[in-house]
């Protein structure tokens, strides 16, 4: 039977923790990817204000353009087969601390998200994950035929630790990203840690997979990586990309840290070469240069701190945002404003069951831009001008 994204989001949230779900349809991915890109590609110009794929509207810094361009300039290497895989996985040791061998690259982080769930997850063992969350990993599982189990978020829009944890004996695999997404809420390291240490408790032949794509965006000052534990915990997987704060989306380029024991298992089934060579001399120069992640965040934080505040004079509430996005709830179904929106050249998030009816994702663009789109945001709320001047 044909499974549609939204038909299998559906599925997952009717049935809770106990729910189990066996793929075996690409719809799933194949509708969330096209949901992602919005259409067929145009030109800047004549697109409309992009607030629906947590992109950096800049794009990347001027070191990772020149090592672009450089990598072009190569010649007869641009035909070659790309390398500099270990160049990339000794930069990436470098800036975060770990060795060589704790780190695996590929092809953005969904290609190691979806390795993840292939070597750790089966019909006998499958994945749990929140619900909603970032979809990739539950759509894969149920796309190879593996179980999903999911547990509903807390009361604050978050990971329900404490429910996760009652619930995994007997995963393969626990999915979560924190930052959250859709929600952009955050726990702080104590809790995960704490959350790690049942887990292993309950259930220790489960791997703990957390995907922190938005860790350069976070201003929470209780979180914190879980890198440490990863690089000592076979049982723990870090996942980390270029696309967001660092501007490369359209690069791809992603890793993991975790183990040596565990990145072998995944490298054994990865294999590895998926990246393009402007990808890995773009991400090892990203890499060189920590002060442009850190105008980066302390922009988006602006943009951010502006936006929160628009819809807080406008009568509406968003979560507490710790990403380059908001969850903003609307009280009405987000289709209509979605579709107003877009009417007046501004693109708002596809919906999250079960919070289609409510809540609304706004990826953050430039200042300039959310200055455009508060504007309209108003016009389709029928918010008057004066109220969230």
């Amino acid at each position: 039977m044909s499974l549609s994204r939204r038909a299998f989001v559906r599925v997952l949230v009717a049935g809770g923790a106990g729910a189990v779900i066996a793929g075996g349809s690409r719809e799933p991915l194949g509708r969330f990817w096209s949901d992602m890109l919005g259409g067929p590609l145009v030109a800047a110009e004549d697109r409309p204000l992009l607030l629906h794929n947590n992109e950096n509207p800049l794009g990347p810094g001027e070191l990772v353009l020149d090592a672009v361009r450089a990598a072009l300039r190569g010649g007869p290497e641009s035909g070659r087969y790309p390398g500099g895989f270990d160049a990339l996985a000794g930069a990436l040791a470098d800036g975060v601390g770990v060795q060589p061998a704790n780190v695996l690259t590929g092809c953005g982080s969904t290609q190691l998200l979806r390795t993840a769930v292939q070597v750790f997850t089966s019909r006998a063992r499958p994945l749990l994950a929140s619900f909603p969350a970032y979809e990739e990993c539950s759509g894969y599982a149920a796309l190879i035929g593996s179980g999903v189990r999911t547990v509903p978020l807390d009361a604050e829009l978050r990971h329900d630790l404490t429910a996760l944890a009652g619930a995994v004996q007997g995963a393969g695999l626990v999915f979560i990203d924190n930052p959250g997404n859709p929600t952009a809420t955050v726990h702080g390291g104590d809790a995960v840690e704490d959350f790690i240490a049942l887990v292993a408790k309950a259930s220790p032949e489960t791997t703990v997979l957390i995907d922190e794509a938005y860790f350069d965006y976070a201003t929470d000052p209780t979180y914190r990586t879980m890198i440490p534990v990863a690089v000592t915990n076979p049982r723990v997987v870090v996942a980390r990309t270029f696309s967001k704060a660092h501007g490369m989306a359209g690069l791809r380029v992603g890793y993991v840290v975790a183990h040596p024991d565990t990145i072998r298992v995944m490298r054994d089934w990865e294999a590895g070469g998926a990246m393009n060579l402007l990808g890995v001399a773009g991400a090892i120069a990203s890499i060189k240069d920590p002060g442009r992640i850190e105008r980066e965040r302390a922009r988006n934080t602006d943009v951010c701190r502006f936006t929160i505040e628009w819809f807080a004079r406008a009568g509406f509430t968003a979560t507490d945002s710790h990403t380059n996005f908001l969850f903003v709830n609307l009280r009405r179904p987000v289709r209509a404003f979605r579709d107003a929106c877009r009417a007046e050249g501004v693109l708002v998030a596809r919906d999250f069951p079960p919070f289609e009816n409510s809540h609304v994702r706004i990826s953050l663009g430039t200042m300039e831009e959310m200055r455009r789109a508060t504007a309209v945001f108003g016009k389709v709320l029928g918010v008057p001008a004066a109220a969230a001047a």
